[in-house]
C-alpha cells in the first residue's frame, strides 16, 4: 500500500453505506480509479463537500493493492461545477462529458492529454462557451487521445485517397473512417456523412500541437471560478452550419456507440441545434 496524490474530476458517487460512498475519479496521473470515501456522507464529513459531480479536487489515497478499492483520505476542493446555475443544457452537457469518461476509460490508465483538455471542455460549459461545439470537439478529441481518430481522407480499407465526387462519403463504424467507392461494396455497418462534416470533423479531431499543462496545483484556485486548461480547445472550432452540425453530430454518436457497445443515456440530451447553449 502507498499514498498517492494528484488532481481529480469527480465522475459519479454511489452510497456505499449510512456515512460512505464510493466514488469515480477521473485523475491525471492514475487514470480513472474507483475509490472508498468514509464518513462522505456525514453532514460535517472530512471531504468538506469536494466529492459533487464534476468538481475538480485535490485527492490523497491509499493505493490497495488487487481488486480491493483504493481507499480516499483527502480530498480538497478546486473547483465546483456550476452547469446548472447556468441553463439545463450546461447541466446535460457536464452529465454527458461524466458519462463518456466513465465508458471510453479503462481503470488505471493514466491520459495526462485527455484529463487536461477534459477540464478545458468544462471551462467552456461552466463558463460562457458555446455548448454544441464543446461536445463535438471533446468527443472528437476523445477518439484521437484514446488512438480511434476517425480516417476523415484515405479510405480505411485500400489506404486510397477516398473520391470527392459524390455530395457524401460512406463511413465505416467498424473501421472507423470513409471507405472508397471501389471498397463500398464490400463492407457493412457502414453510414452516410457530408463531405463538409468530415472536413470539420478533422478540424475538431486535430492535436493543438502545444504542451499543456494543468492550472490546479496552486493554492490560489478559487472554488467558484469555472475549471481552466492550457488545452486550446476553443481553437478547434470551425465554421459550419446547422446543416452540417447535424451531420456530424449523428455522426459521433454513431461513431461513439458502436465503439462502446451502447447508447449512452446522456445522449440523448444533446444540443440539438447549433445554437443551443
Amino acid at each position: 500500500m502507498s499514498n498517492q496524490s494528484t488532481t481529480a474530476i469527480v465522475l459519479r458517487t454511489v452510497d456505499f453505506s449510512e456515512t460512505s460512498l464510493i466514488v469515480t475519479l477521473l485523475t491525471k496521473d492514475l487514470g480513472r480509479i474507483s475509490a472508498l470515501a468514509k464518513g462522505a456522507r456525514r453532514l460535517k464529513g472530512p471531504f468538506e463537500g469536494s466529492l459533487d459531480l464534476l468538481s475538480v479536487c485535490a485527492i490523497t489515497l491509499i493505493d490497495k493493492p488487487g481488486d480491493t478499492l483504493d481507499l480516499l483520505t483527502e480530498s480538497k476542493l478546486r473547483r465546483r461545477f456550476r452547469g446548472a446555475q447556468r441553463s439545463l443544457d450546461r447541466l446535460h452537457a457536464g452529465y454527458y462529458i461524466a458519462e463518456m469518461l466513465r465508458l471510453l476509460i479503462d481503470d488505471d490508465d493514466p491520459h495526462r492529454e485527455l484529463f487536461d483538455m477534459t477540464l478545458s471542455a468544462m471551462g467552456m460549459i461552466d463558463g460562457e462557451g458555446p455548448v454544441a461545439k464543446t461536445l463535438l470537439a471533446f468527443d472528437a478529441q476523445c477518439l484521437r487521445l484514446l488512438g480511434h481518430a476517425p480516417a476523415t481522407q484515405r479510405c480505411t480499407v485500400c489506404g486510397r485517397d477516398a473520391e470527392r465526387n459524390r455530395r457524401r462519403a460512406a463511413f465505416s463504424l467498424v473501421g472507423g473512417g470513409v471507405v472508397c467507392e471501389t471498397c463500398r461494396p464490400s463492407q457493412s455497418h457502414l453510414m452516410t456523412a457530408s463531405w463538409d462534416a468530415l472536413d470539420a470533423l478533422r478540424e475538431f479531431a486535430s492535436d493543438p500541437e502545444q504542451n499543456i499543462v494543468s492550472s490546479f496545483d496552486t493554492e490560489t484556485d478559487n472554488p467558484n471560478q469555472p475549471p481552466s486548461s492550457s488545452f486550446p480547445i476553443g481553437r478547434l472550432f470551425p465554421e459550419m452550419t446547422p446543416a452540417i452540425y447535424r451531420d456530424l453530430r449523428g455522426l459521433l454518436n454513431r461513431t461513439l456507440e458502436s465503439l462502446i457497445g451502447q447508447k449512452p443515456r446522456m445522449q440523448a440530451f444533446l444540443p440539438d441545434k447549433l445554437d443551443s447553449l
